[in-house]
């Protein structure tokens, strides 16, 4: 089974995060970067099915040269190469440009099966996977919390809030998953140096055969255009129980209408 597992680098969501003054894009260049939290499940989903199936396993990263960084940390956990789309055009890329250039892109791969994380921590939109399926003209299987394949079909469970729904569809597909669906491993020692020999192919837009006008700040369908700082947390309200402290409670809350 040939799988390609999307990977993205974001500020650390542990961090705070700023938008840039010039262009109110996030500040990438001031935070510690790292791989998409849920991208590492994806990751370690396409590892047991390729222990179980057989086949190879290819990362598929876009962003800028310092990405990099992060693709050495996914392959370090056992796939067997990876595709880097770095093009100085495309900064500011929106989702729908950013689906056009990693539909694209796997359009390169033939893969019968792409996973990758439902959410990422920066944009959080969840639309990515349903984006490229349209592109790709191919089904989405999304928010999975348990996935199985059994020859050519895919079926998972898809997380939802009052249980899973379960659905099923032929490859070639695009699977998300949520961190409920499995535990990621740690990278070894020997994954680590092993990761910095696998092949890693660098694609440009010109490579790809997109317009740079058509992506990139230029192309995007949306942009931010203003900002301001979060405030400062204020110190809140202080009740002194004198006798009537379940009384002021009872107040408080019926003021903010939860009773």
């Amino acid at each position: 089974m040939n799988i390609v597992v999307l990977v993205k680098q974001v500020p650390d969501s542990g961090a705070e995060r700023r938008l840039r003054d010039a262009d109110h894009t996030v500040d990438r260049e001031s935070a510690d970067n790292l791989i998409n939290e849920m991208d590492d499940y994806a990751i370690e989903e396409a590892l047991r099915l390729r222990e179980s199936h057989g086949g190879e396993v290819t990362v598929l990263t876009m962003g800028p040269e310092r990405a990099g960084e992060s693709i050495r940390k996914a392959l370090s956990m056992g796939p067997d190469k990876a595709v880097h789309v770095c093009d100085d055009a495309i900064a500011g890329s929106c989702a729908l440009a950013t689906s056009k250039i990693l539909a694209a892109a796997l359009g390169t791969l033939a893969p019968d099966l792409v996973l990758s994380g439902a959410e990422s921590t920066d944009g959080r939109v969840q639309a990515m996977p349903h984006m490229l399926a349209e592109r790709l003209g191919i089904a989405a299987l999304t928010g999975a919390r348990k996935l199985t394949v059994d020859g050519s079909t895919l079926t998972v469970e898809r997380q939802t809030d009052d249980g899973y729904e379960v659905l099923t569809a032929a490859t070639p597909a695009v699977v998300s998953v949520w961190d409920t669906i499995n535990e990621p491993r740690y990278p070894s020692f020997k994954g680590i140096m092993a990761a910095k020999k696998k092949p890693v192919t660098v694609m440009t837009l010109a490579e790809l055969e997109i317009d740079p006008a058509e992506v990139g700040a230029a192309g995007a369908s949306s942009a931010v255009v203003e900002h301001q700082p979060r405030p400062a947390r204020s110190a809140g309200q202080q009740v002194v129980d004198e006798g009537d402290g379940g009384t002021k409670l009872v107040e408080f809350l019926a003021a903010e209408k939860f009773v």
